[in-house]
This record gives C-alpha cells, sequence and structure tokens, in this order.
C-alpha cells in the first residue's frame, strides 16, 4: 500500500535528474537508492559494485529470467 513521505526538495532534484538517466521515475529512483542503501547497512563489507548486481540478480529472478550458470 502506497504511504505518503515527506522528503527534502534538494533529494527530490538530485531524484529527478538520475531517474532520467537510469529510465525511472522519481519514485522509483528513491525506491533503488533506498533499496542500495538497505543492503549496504546490512551488508556493510560489500562494495556498492557487488551490491548492484545481487540486486539486477533478483531482479531478474523474479521475472524468471534465469539460466544455469557454466563453470569455466
Amino acid at each position: 500500500m502506497p504511504t505518503a513521505v515527506r522528503i527534502s526538495e534538494d533529494l527530490v532534484n538530485e531524484a529527478r535528474k538520475y531517474s532520467r538517466i537510469d529510465h525511472r521515475s522519481i519514485t522509483g529512483q528513491i525506491e533503488h537508492w533506498a533499496r542500495i542503501g538497505k543492503c549496504a547497512e546490512e551488508n556493510p563489507g560489500l562494495p556498492y559494485s557487488l551490491i548492484k548486481e545481487i540486486l539486477i540478480g533478483v531482479e531478474e529472478l523474479e521475472r524468471g529470467e534465469k539460466s544455469e550458470y557454466k563453470f569455466g
């Protein structure tokens, strides 16, 4: 269920800029940042690049875009 949340105008403006680059809605961009931030707090030893790859992998699995890993 959607919930209204107050955030700063500066954050909205930053989200607007990045949402255009990443082809997301402003809300989608802020949600994306929140997921990355949550994952970073839960896993402080992981670099951003690995967190991003994990989130991409989770999204692919949820969409049914999976294939068997081939070693070598």
